[in-house]
């Protein structure tokens, strides 16, 4: 993005905060669903500041402009951010985030604005808490931006279609009488749903709003015999209307959730997600009205897969698995050739292989092609503008990390995978056999029913610990069903609370993704996706029911870059096992090169 164009967007930001006597104004990444990928008309601190990543929250002042994002951005972002004249504000344990900032620097009086359609509930709270204690007021009422952003995009129209039928082991009415038992059980009269993944899985409906997310753009609103559907009308077919309606759904225009919540009484008992609601939501409703704060009944739902769901997700990474032997058959073959390709070649090669097979919709994420130093970015994205030719000096090599999934409608794929280009060094080795051993770790693990999902972090990362090695993103997300390739409530990051929403269930489906960043020199990660499942045990014991992970991703380790003497025999076990079960999954379904590779990456080590 051109700088100088940023540098007239803060400049007039600032104008328009002085007019209004505001003091700063917080510009966060998020939409009034509280999404991780946001429509264009959404993304004002892209607009604002350049900076692509998907995490971010930027502040300015008369005389200061702050973006505060964690470790994985840090390069990133200071490379963006560079001659902007907007300080790069590094998120890390311990250190001061922008609210802590905003209380430190502002005086009393000041004000500080922040558009409420953006602004989650929780956020909202820890703003005034912070707040009050300095006399800062602030303001959620007014959107500043729009004075500036004249050309701002339009919310997008795409048009909803069902989930194939024959890929749903469950109705929507089915799901909302469940919805409706989580909300008895928790006393509620009403529910608010804002967050796109809980609606899309209630409703068995999917969109294209958000990019790599199957979703649309729309509010929920449920009590005991009626269910509301807020959405843009015009994206709605006849007979997707007719379907809803026979599910107990009623359609409403999009931007009537705030009237409909205002004519809720002291009577009602309203159930939310303080994380995935705004606060402009709620602007027109009653403050008498009460509040159950808590997750939504839905999310947890959605996160346990059926036995049908979970076995067609199993077919999704089987047909994943031979697109990707096609890819690293055809890649290797051209760089063995000679040709010169770019992280931009390895994108356009996944999609290609990856849109020829059934049920295909979309990737699922940007794809992460990042070669040496690039690789050691953890979200990484090469551009048109800005990407490199894998290219090594005779007698050097590197390392290529590729991180990508896909859209399925019979389910949801992420892996990432790392490649040497050229003579790796045992350095290289090194390293990727301590990432290999911390994946095998967690794949290998056994750990109660119902445990935190937090509390099984330290098991993966032990053997970097050990090697005083680690890593600064989680080791594991939660994985939709043909929805959000991050999808809670369980998440394996140490970092992370543990409340109980976080058990860990039969059913649940995660990513397991240890990672070592050697910044600007290379990036190695290694994931696959697990799904939970009982310990198979001949006795009952007093200690209770054990899960472990049945590992569902089917595409080789590069064996190439192991060094075999730190590996144990239980680790060289693992290996050989799951390369055992990659063959066999995917020899039927690939041939020629493609099946060569998969029988020479497959071997025994």
């Amino acid at each position: 993005m051109n700088k100088q164009a940023i540098h007239e967007r803060i400049a007039n930001l600032r104008s328009t905060l002085a007019a209004q006597d505001l003091t700063a104004i917080i510009v966060p990444s998020a939409d009034p669903h509280l999404s991780e990928y946001l429509p264009e008309y959404w993304q004002a601190r892209l607009w604002l500041s350049g900076f692509t990543g998907s995490v971010g929250t930027l502040v300015v002042t008369a005389d200061f402009a702050g973006l505060w994002t964690d470790s994985r951005y840090w390069v990133h972002a200071a490379d963006q951010l560079e001659g902007t004249g907007i300080t790069l504000e590094k998120l890390a344990p311990g250190q001061s985030n922008h609210i802590d900032w905003l209380a430190e620097h502002l005086q009393e009086g000041d004000s500080v604005a922040v558009d409420g359609n953006v602004l989650s509930i929780a956020e909202q709270d820890r703003l005034l808490n912070a707040f009050d204690a300095h006399d800062i007021t602030l303001i959620t009422e007014r959107d500043v931006l729009t004075e500036i952003w004249t050309d701002r995009p339009a919310l997008p129209a795409a048009k909803l279609y069902t989930h194939d039928e024959q890929f749903l082991a469950q109705s929507a009415t089915s799901k909302l009488a469940a919805v409706r038992e989580g909300m008895a059980e928790a006393g509620a009269t009403h529910h608010l749903l804002s967050s796109l993944d809980d609606i899309a899985w209630l409703t068995n409906l999917r969109g294209a709003d958000v990019d790599y997310n199957p979703v649309f753009l729309s509010h929920m609103l449920i009590n005991a015999d009626k269910a509301t559907l807020f959405v843009d009308t015009d994206k709605v077919s006849e007979d997707i209307a007719q379907s809803l309606k026979d599910s107990g759904i009623t359609l409403a225009d999009y931007s009537a959730v705030q009237e409909a919540l205002s004519v809720l009484t002291p009577d009602d008992l309203l159930l939310l997600d303080p994380s995935k609601v705004a606060v402009g939501t709620l602007s027109k409703m009653a403050d008498d009205v009460g509040f159950i704060e808590q997750m939504a009944p839905s999310t947890l739902l959605k996160s346990v897969k059926s036995d049908a769901d979970i076995d067609h997700v199993r077919e999704a990474m089987r047909q994943d698995g031979a697109a990707l032997a096609e890819f690293f058959a055809t890649f290797e073959q051209r760089l063995a050739n000679g040709e010169r390709l770019s992280e931009l070649d390895v994108d356009s090669m996944l999609i290609d292989v990856r849109s020829r097979q059934p049920h295909y919709v979309s990737p699922s994420f940007p794809t992460i092609a990042g070669f040496n130093e690039n690789g050691a970015l953890p979200h990484y994205r090469a551009t048109p503008e800005k990407f490199s030719y894998l290219d090594v000096a005779e007698g050097e090599g590197g390392l290529l990390l590729i991180d990508s999934g896909a859209q399925y409608q019979n389910g949801t794929t992420d892996i990432t995978r790392v490649v040497g280009i050229g003579q790796v060094t045992a350095e290289h080795k090194r390293d990727f056999t301590i990432v290999l051993k911390a994946h095998i770790a967690l794949a290998r693990a056994h750990f109660p029913d119902g445990i935190a999902s937090p509390l099984i972090d330290a098991i993966c990362r032990a053997p970097l610990w050990q090697a005083q090695m680690d890593y600064g993103h989680g080791t594991g997300h939660g994985v939709g069903y043909f929805l959000n390739v991050h999808e809670g409530p369980q998440v394996i990051a140490y970092s992370a609370s543990t409340p109980k929403e976080r058990a860990m269930k039969v059913g649940m489906i995660s990513s397991n993704e240890p990672g070592l960043y050697r910044e600007g020199k290379w990036g190695i990660r290694i994931e696959n996706l697990v799904v939970n499942t009982p310990v198979a045990k001949p006795t009952e014991t007093e200690f209770g029911d054990f899960l472990n992970f049945e590992t569902i991703t089917y595409c080789p380790i590069d064996t190439r870059l192991i060094e075999p003497s730190l590996l144990d025999q239980t680790e060289i076990d693992w290996l050989n096992s799951y390369h055992s079960q990659v063959f066999a999954e995917l020899k039927d379904r690939v041939e020629g090169a493609a099946l060569e590779w998969l029988t020479e990456r497959t071997k025994a080590i």
